[in-house]
Order: C-alpha cells, then structure tokens, then sequence
C-alpha cells in the first residue's frame, strides 16, 4: 500500500477521533432543568433531571469492545454521574431557608435514565424513580441522549420555613431553563404547589415570599417597566406638552391612570385573549397612539384630552400586562399585593416622568424657541419615530392570521368576562365624565390661550 493512502487513511481517523473527542466540549443551544423542591421533616429534597449533553468535560466510561465512544458502560457509570452532578449541579444551586444559605448538599442517588423516561411528571414518581432500580446494565445507553436524574438532600431547621432557591445553571447551554415545583408541606397553611420558569441565571428566587417582599419587588418592577418603555415615556411628553399647569394635568394622568388600571388588572385575572395575535395587536395599537397625539399636537390640541388618554390607556394597560404576567410567578399567594404593586410602580414612575417634563418643556419653551413652534418641532420628531414604529408592528401583526373563535362554553364564559369588562368600562367613563368637567374647562382655556397666542 503506497504511503499516499496511508496518509489519508491516518488524516481521516485522526478527524474522526478529534471529532468524538470534541463533542464532550460541545454547547447545546438550549437545555431544561427539571428540579423539585420538597422540605420534610429536617430534610430538604431536591430532586434535579439534567441532560447530560449539558455537563461536558466528565469522563463517561466508554462501553468495553464497543467502537462507539458515545455508549455509556452503565456498570461503571456511577462514580461518573456523581462526579457531574458534584461540578455541574449542586456546585451550581444555592438554597437558602430564612435567608440563611444551607450546607452542601448530600447526595444522595444517582440515576442514568433513558430519553424516553417520564417519571419526572410529579415529585411521588420522580423520587420512586431515583430511588428505585437502575437501568440494567446492558441497555443501550448514549450519553450524549441520555439524562441524569439525581436527589440531593439538605440539612434544616424546619420545613414550615421560608425557603429560597438560587439556581446558577446558565452554563449548561447557550439558553438554559430551570423549571422548578415547589411542594410546601401537607397539613400547613401555603400547602398550594408552585412552579417557576427560570431562564439563565436569576439570582435568588423566593420560592414562598413575605407580602412585603412582593410589594417591594413588584414596586420596582412596574417602575422600570414604565421608564423602559420609550413609546409610553413619549406618549406621556405628548399628552403632556401643550398642556402643563397642575389642573390640566390631574385630568390628564388620572385619565391614563385609570384606564390602564382596568385593563392591566383584567389581564392579571385571565380576562384578555390568550391568543397569538393579541400581543402584536397591542404594539401597534401603542405605536399609534403615539403617533395620533403627536399628530394632535401638531394641528391643534383638543381640550377633550383626557377623553383621549382614557380611550389610549387601555391598550397601555394590556401592554404593562405583558412584563407582569411571567412576574406573577414570583408573587406566591399574594396575587392582589403583587397587581397593586405594579400598579403603584407604574404611577410612581409616571409622576417621575412628569415632574422631569414639565420643568424641562416650560425652560425650552421660555429660553429656546417659542411654544407654539417648539410643540410642532417635538410633535413631528415624535411621529416620525411613531410612524416607523407603527409600521413595523403592524408587518409582525400582519403575519398572524385572525380565527374566530368556536361558539362553546369556554366562548360564553370569556363573552361573560368580557361584558363585565365593558360595564366596568364604561361605569369609570361616566363617573371621570362628571367628576372631571372642571379640569376639562381648564384643558378649553389653555386651548384658547395657545390660539390666541
């Protein structure tokens, strides 16, 4: 045989080798974490399923006689699968119990178990799981599709305790989901189970929270909210702009106030539709906002403003919905405390927007260029960037196509919500309507003065 061939032959295995070698280093694009959390007694069960794709740079004992290096020898897989989820699991996962951080966690069981298995459905199947017999050991068992079931076990004082849990799991992939079910012990009185989507790195997640502990949160939560959104910070200059006295104002952000209250409450409680166009909706239906009070703006502000901030404010209140509804999870039992505090934040920040405003429009209009000039100026900037905006969210609207719904019970029962929705509705209209025809008179005068000016 020539020395060419050899040399082919001798590249080509080399390739091959290097590849399986590589393929211990690889980074799957997205891996989900299943874990239960259990205190019982004076142990805190932790049970954890990870695929093992994700825990790289373990020696896996390779099948004897076996050319493939992915065949996992399970009879001598044990100190392996305990190493991994030693490095890659509990070096990775903080619990804490009353803000205290546990010792490090015992463990307890390891299982290599098939793709195909489905004991992780509930905690009584994946702990009779773990603890039960292994795979035999002449399965067939490929590492790289396989998963790693493991229970830790954690020393406390109490299982009525506040636990927390910290899961720095982000490293298992390039996008990692941490799905976590916290059982509260039978016969307490938050007995309710909990389930928490986690992405990355979270930090610490209180898995049974203090009331106060989800107002504070939810507080700062509805402020950065507000203040991150750009199209909702113009909204609000626009709405603004022409009109900057106190009364004027008070009709204004009381107008937004409440009808973004209504609907962001009934999002909160299932009342808006589930389906996949009605987030997009929602975007395009801000963007015009947007772009219609600046359009407003520059013909000629209209002293029924408030009107037009309650009919607007109820789109901004589905879209402040968004954020909160994957929020919610964090609540524990305190839904109500956790939707007024968002709410609180969302206002705090508002009032925030407006006391900077203000002061900054009247400097620009007394010092920089005259009021009436410098409104059209803002207001054709604005809709510019509303414009392309609108024109944008509308494309992503366009691609989802609109099904009418199927006339069943489910149907009438969201029909039902959503009549109790309009009466609402329409209950707050009336009442702002008699209560804010003074401030309105206010918005009338400002008019007048801006046109006589």
């Amino acid at each position: 045989m020539s020395s060419v061939p050899l040399a082919v032959i001798g590249v080509c295995a080399l390739v091959w080798i290097t590849g399986a070698r590589v393929s211990a280093h690889y980074i799957p694009n997205d891996v989900t974490v299943q874990a239960f959390v259990k205190p019982e007694g004076s142990t805190l069960r932790l049970l954890v399923r990870v695929p093992l794709l994700a825990m790289r740079d373990v020696d896996y004992p390779k099948r004897a006689g076996s050319t493939n290096f992915d065949l996992l020898d399970l009879s001598r897989a044990d100190a392996a699968l305990r190493d991994a989820a030693t490095l890659w699991v509990a070096d990775d996962v903080s619990v804490y119990e009353e803000n205290v951080k546990l010792a490090y966690p015992r463990v307890t069981e390891v299982r290599a178990s098939l793709p195909a298995d489905r004991s992780f459905a509930t905690y009584e199947e994946a702990l009779a799981h773990v603890t039960g017999p292994r795979l035999p050991v002449d399965t067939e068992f490929y590492w790289s599709q396989g998963m790693l079931d493991v229970l830790f076990e954690y020393p406390i004082q109490s299982d009525r305790a506040r636990f927390s849990f910290e899961p720095r799991l982000g490293r298992l992939g390039l996008r990692t989901l941490t799905v976590v079910r916290f059982l509260p012990p039978a016969g307490g009185v938050r007995t309710v189970e909990r389930t928490f989507e986690l992405h990355g790195d979270p930090g610490v997640v209180r898995l049974d929270p203090r009331w106060h502990q989800v107002v504070g949160n939810f507080v700062q939560l509805g402020f950065r909210d507000l203040i991150g959104r750009v199209d909702a910070l113009l909204f609000l200059a626009c709405l603004v702009m022409p009109f900057r006295r106190i009364r004027p104002l008070i009709a204004v952000a009381a107008a937004f106030t409440v009808a973004h209250s209504i609907t962001l409450a009934a999002s909160a409680y299932s009342l808006a539709p589930d389906a996949l166009w009605f987030p997009p909706l929602i975007e395009a239906l801000i963007a015009l906002s947007v772009l219609y009070m600046a359009l407003e703006n520059i013909v000629a502000p209209q002293h029924t403003r408030w009107m037009i901030a309650f009919l607007f404010g109820l789109s901004y209140g589905f879209g402040f919905s968004f954020p909160l509804r994957d929020a919610l999870q964090f609540a524990g039992s305190h839904l109500p405390a956790s939707l007024v505090s968002f709410n609180i934040g969302i206002e705090l920040a508002q009032l925030f927007a407006l006391i900077v405003l203000v002061p900054v429009l009247a400097a620009l209009f007394r010092f920089v260029v005259p009021e009436r000039l410098g409104i059209v100026v803002l207001s054709v900037l604005v809709a510019h960037t509303s414009w392309h905006w609108l024109t944008e969210r509308y494309a992503v609207l366009r691609q989802f196509r609109f099904q009418w719904p199927v006339v069943d019970a489910a149907f009438l029962a969201m029909a039902m919500r959503w009549a109790m929705l309009a009466v609402i509705l329409v209950g707050a209209y009336w009442l702002m309507n008699g209560l804010l025809p003074p401030l309105g008179s206010s918005l009338k005068s400002e008019v007048s003065r801006d046109h006589e000016t």
